[in-house]
C-alpha cells in the first residue's frame, strides 16, 4: 500500500474523491479523518492540480468556491511544504507574508474587542465601537494585497496554464470585500445599537475575520509555494516593479528587493514613465496632469535650480508670494535676485555644492505678512548635488492660530 500512497496520481485521485464527497454533502469531520488515514501529507502542487482538474471536468467554479473553505479546513495541517522555495527579504512573497502577519494581529485585536463588547457599559459602547471600526478600516486595507494577487500574480499563473484556482481565490476575495464593507456600513450607521452589534457578531463579524485568516493559509500553504515554483525571477521582478501601483497592506517593507544581476544604478537609468504617461517613483505614481495639480495646489511656492545654477522650474499656484514668469527658465539664479542679496545666494550654493550645508531658512516681514523662505540642497542616493529647491510660504495665518479645530469647516467654499 505504501507505494500507492507515494504515487502522485493515487494521491490526486483520492483527494478528488474526498472533495467530491464534500460536494455530495459528506460530513467534513469524517472526510478529514479519512484524509488523515489515507494521505497523511499532500504536496501543495497536487492540491492546485486537483482543483484545476475538477473545474476542467465540469465542476462549476461557483461550486468549487462554495467548497473552498470546507476543503481548506479539511486539508489544514495536511499540506506538505517541505519542497517550497525560500525567498529573500523584500521579495513580493516575503512582503505578502509579512502583510499576513500584520493582518492576523489586527484580526486578533478586533476579535478581542468583539468578545468584550457584551461587558461594555452602555455609555462606553460608542467608544468601543469606534475601536472596532478602526480595526475593520485597517482590515479593508487587505484590498491592496488582494489586488496585487489579482492583477500582478494571477496573470502570470494563467500564462502557465493555471486558470481555475486563481478564479476561485478571486471569488473568495470578493466575498471578503463584501463582508468587510457590510461590517463597516453597519458600524457607521448612527442608529446602530449595542444589541445590533451583538446580534451581528456571529452572523457577519466573526465569519469575515475567519475568512481573512483562512485566506492567509491558502496563500502560504498553496498559492505562494506554487507561484515560486512556476514564476521566474524576471516574472517576480515585473511584479515587484508594479507593486507600488497598488500599494502595501498594513506593512511597509524595510528592504527593497533587487534580484541578482540588476543594480540600483541600472534601475535609476531606466525610464520611469510608462506607455500611458504615468510617472513611476519609488513611493508611488501619477500622471503629468496629476503631478502638476499637486505642485500647484501645495500651500507654498517652489522654485528649482539645477546643479548648474539655472532656474529649471517653478510652481504656478494662484497666490504666489514672489512673482515668476517663464522668462526666468534657464536663467542663472543669481540674475533673479536683487544685487544686494546675490552674495547670500552664492554662499548658499557654494556650501550646498561642497556638502557643508543642506538647509538655509530665512523669514521676513513683507506687506504686513510673515514670509518664511527656505533653501534645500537636493542630492541623489550617492549624495551628489543635483540642485537647490527654494520654498516660500506665507505663515501669517498659521501664526495666529490658537486652541484647536476639530469640527469640519471649509475655508474656501465654491
Amino acid at each position: 500500500m505504501s507505494e500507492l500512497i507515494n504515487n502522485s496520481r493515487f494521491r490526486k485521485d483520492k483527494l478528488k474523491e474526498l472533495i467530491l464527497k464534500l460536494h455530495d454533502g459528506s460530513n467534513p469531520d469524517e472526510v478529514k479523518r479519512e484524509l488523515s488515514e489515507s494521505l497523511k501529507e499532500i504536496p501543495y502542487g497536487e492540491v492546485v492540480e486537483v482543483e484545476q482538474e475538477l473545474i476542467e471536468e465540469g465542476l462549476p467554479e461557483s461550486e468549487v468556491l462554495r467548497l473552498c473553505d470546507i476543503h481548506g479546513e479539511v486539508l489544514d495541517g495536511h499540506i506538505d511544504l517541505s519542497g517550497a522555495s525560500k525567498v529573500p527579504e523584500g521579495h513580493p512573497v516575503d512582503v505578502m507574508i509579512n502583510e499576513n502577519r500584520e493582518l492576523i494581529k489586527v484580526c486578533a485585536k478586533a476579535l478581542r474587542l468583539l468578545d468584550s463588547i457584551a461587558e461594555v457599559k452602555d455609555d462606553e459602547f460608542k467608544v468601543n465601537l469606534l475601536q472596532i471600526q478602526f480595526c475593520f478600516n485597517e482590515l479593508m486595507d487587505i484590498d491592496k494585497h488582494y489586488k496585487r494577487k489579482e492583477y500582478l500574480i494571477f496573470p502570470f499563473l494563467e500564462q502557465k496554464g493555471v486558470t481555475g484556482p486563481p478564479k476561485v481565490m478571486w471569488g473568495k476575495h470578493d466575498e471578503i470585500r463584501d463582508q468587510l464593507k457590510g461590517c463597516i456600513e453597519l458600524m457607521r450607521d448612527p442608529s446602530v445599537s449595542k444589541m445590533d452589534i451583538l446580534d451581528a457578531i456571529d452572523l457577519i463579524f466573526k465569519p469575515v475575520l475567519k475568512a481573512l485568516e483562512d485566506m492567509t493559509k491558502k496563500e502560504e500553504e498553496i498559492l505562494f509555494p506554487m507561484t515560486l515554483d512556476l514564476l521566474t525571477t524576471e516574472d517576480w521582478w515585473q511584479i515587484h516593479r508594479q507593486t507600488l501601483d497598488f500599494g502595501f497592506s498594513l506593512y511597509d517593507p524595510q528592504v527593497d528587493w533587487i534580484p541578482e544581476g540588476i543594480s540600483l544604478e541600472q534601475e535609476s537609468n531606466q525610464t520611469n514613465i510608462s506607455s500611458d504617461n504615468t510617472i513611476h517613483l519609488p513611493s508611488g505614481s501619477f500622471t503629468s496632469e496629476e503631478i502638476m495639480a499637486i505642485l500647484n495646489t501645495a500651500p507654498f511656492d517652489m522654485t528649482f535650480v539645477d546643479r548648474n545654477d539655472k532656474v529649471k522650474y517653478f510652481t504656478q499656484g494662484k497666490d504666489r508670494i514672489f512673482a515668476r514668469s517663464r522668462t526666468i527658465i534657464n536663467r542663472d539664479v543669481r540674475l533673479c535676485h536683487p544685487p544686494g542679496s546675490v552674495h547670500i545666494i552664492e554662499k548658499i550654493l557654494e556650501d550646498f555644492k561642497k556638502g557643508e550645508a543642506d538647509h538655509a531658512p530665512f523669514w521676513i516681514q513683507m506687506h504686513g505678512k510673515f514670509i518664511y523662505i527656505e533653501y534645500y540642497a537636493l542630492r541623489n542616493e550617492k549624495g551628489e548635488y543635483l540642485g537647490t529647491l527654494e520654498v516660500s510660504q506665507d505663515l501669517s495665518e498659521h501664526r495666529r492660530l490658537e486652541g484647536e479645530r476639530r469640527i469640519l469647516s471649509y475655508t474656501d467654499k465654491k
